[in-house]
């Protein structure tokens, strides 16, 4: 019979630092694209960066992962504007009719269709990164719809894995182990 074991307390304590670092490394993440909302007023932070830094400030392994959360991004807001679009084209989610309104079933349609064609286009190129459904919802709902937020939304998560890339750098030229 096997004995289970107990972490000792450096175990405890390095799951804890773990934990707290990567809470502050996704913070950090955050910072730059937040300080260009504040500066500029423009939407350059919105829901699925949040899970988008959560997987940055995770991920165990080095491996590049600038192109995969890119693309699935743009793939997101390329299928979200396509359902707004045929769908739900000049309605937000906030100016939807009441229940069971044909307006209010153009979104719920178009938010299938969106979640369907991201989930598919990721696959198809081979760069799935789970938030991006969420930015095609933002989009499919009309909730950033006009060619300057949509571009806003990819340079946001250019902006979100060059932070990355810059700190792991600074990481790895200061002799640090993350």
């Amino acid at each position: 019979m096997t004995r289970l074991q107990t972490p000792t307390q450096t175990e405890i304590d390095m799951t804890l630092a773990r934990r707290l670092s990567a809470g502050l490394y996704a913070g950090l993440l955050i910072c730059g694209v937040g300080a260009i909302a504040w500066v500029s007023g423009k939407p350059f932070v919105f829901p699925s960066l949040g899970p988008t830094a959560f997987v940055l400030a995770t991920q165990i392994d080095d491996r590049p992962l600038d192109q995969t959360i890119v693309g699935s991004h743009t793939i997101g807001v390329l299928a979200g504007s396509l359902a707004w679009l045929v769908f739900a084209q000049g309605m937000t989610i906030y100016t939807v009719g009441g229940a069971g309104s044909i307006a209010s079933s153009g979104f719920v349609v178009g938010a299938i269709v969106s979640v369907m064609v991201t989930t598919s286009g990721m696959h198809a190129v081979s760069m799935v990164h789970p938030p991006a459904c969420a930015t095609t919802l933002i989009v499919s709902l009309g909730l950033l719809t006009a060619p300057d937020e949509l571009a806003i939304v990819v340079v946001s998560v250019v902006v979100l894995v060059g932070t990355d890339r810059l700190l792991r750098q600074a990481v790895r030229k200061a002799g640090l182990r993350w």
